[in-house]
């Protein structure tokens, strides 16, 4: 029997205390499909050691991402900018929810440090929610961009950023400094959105990508959501709609699995042949790349799957 991953995530200290008020629910055993090999090889352990000599944090830690083994294995490693402590208190998400501390203004250039020692020629760069800041921390995105580029100019950069609500201006500090990719999720379908992702709004996030498109129409727009919270197949395909007025290039389909028995639970494991008829619907309504399986998380094979966005964009473009 190969060793397997428990995703209910090896956290290293107290989290949560904001969800104590939730009612415990039962974490679900997973189905065989969505069992990962435990993380443990050479390169796994060198990625993990450039992390930690530069003091950084990744979402694939605090987020507790299944993907991590094979990720770091290959030497990808997805860095979040601006802390660890999200000032929202989303009901699927394991990052630490408070009071964050002050910016690190050294971090940019930790980042591009570490993308230039893991040798990444695409890198995705995301944060926490830092709605206590001005502009959201849309100018520490910027510099971190700039610094990736002044070291590794050949790596391409895509962004996973919050959807800087209220915050006038900070979309485009971010879109002015040329990433190759804005990614920006929705996590779920709307009506999920009052006890899922309580402090965001539908439609703002839906208007954050089209604007972005609409500010760079050479930018790819990604987005992605998670299923199994109890959401129905007809509101899925009309998120899907919501998308592509916004031209949204590519989404990611996941399954939601629960980090504590604090956070929303799952209410269904959708099987893989469920995800694939996901997939096809959306090549049907017109999105440039598709990935849609139990195990997609939003920055999986980013590297890999930029180069197929390019030559989607290109086969599109081409006469016929």
């Amino acid at each position: 029997m190969p060793v397997v991953l428990d995703l209910l995530h090896n956290d290293r200290r107290p989290r949560h205390p904001e969800k104590a008020h939730r009612p415990d629910s039962a974490v679900q055993r997973k189905p065989d499909w969505i069992r990962v090999k435990a993380p443990g090889s050479p390169a796994y352990a060198e990625t993990r050691a450039i992390v930690r000599e530069h003091g950084l944090v990744t979402v694939c830690e605090e987020a507790g991402c299944p993907n991590i083994g094979e990720c770091w294995e290959k030497r990808h490693a997805t860095f979040m900018i601006l802390g660890d402590t999200c000032t929202r208190a989303c009901a699927f998400c394991n990052v630490r929810t408070g009071l964050p501390e002050g910016l690190d203004a050294d971090e940019p250039e930790k980042v591009a440090d570490a993308v230039a020692k893991l040798g990444l020629h695409h890198v995705v760069v995301t944060s926490v929610d830092r709605d206590d800041l001005d502009d959201g921390g849309a100018e520490h995105f910027a510099r971190t961009i700039r610094a990736i580029r002044a070291q590794s100019p050949g790596t391409t950069i895509e962004v996973l950023t919050p959807d800087f609500l209220r915050k006038a201006g900070a979309l485009e500090t971010v879109v002015e400094a040329r990433p190759d990719v804005f990614n920006h999720n929705l996590e779920t379908v709307p009506a999920k959105y009052l006890t899922v992702r309580p402090g965001a709004r539908y439609f703002h996030s839906v208007r954050l990508l089209q604007r972005a498109k609409e500010l760079d129409p050479t930018l790819f727009t990604k987005s992605g959501i998670m299923v199994g919270l109890g959401e129905e197949r007809n509101e899925v395909v009309q998120l899907m709609d919501d998308l592509r007025s916004a031209e949204v290039d590519f989404l990611t389909i996941g399954q939601y699995l629960q980090p504590t028995k604090k956070h929303h639970p799952v209410m269904r494991f959708v099987p893989p042949d469920e995800f694939k008829g996901y997939e096809t619907t959306a090549y049907a309504k017109g999105f440039l790349l598709v990935s849609a399986t139990p195990l997609t998380r939003s920055s999986h094979h980013a590297g890999e799957d930029f180069s197929r966005l390019k030559a989607a964009r290109l086969a599109r473009l081409a006469p016929a």
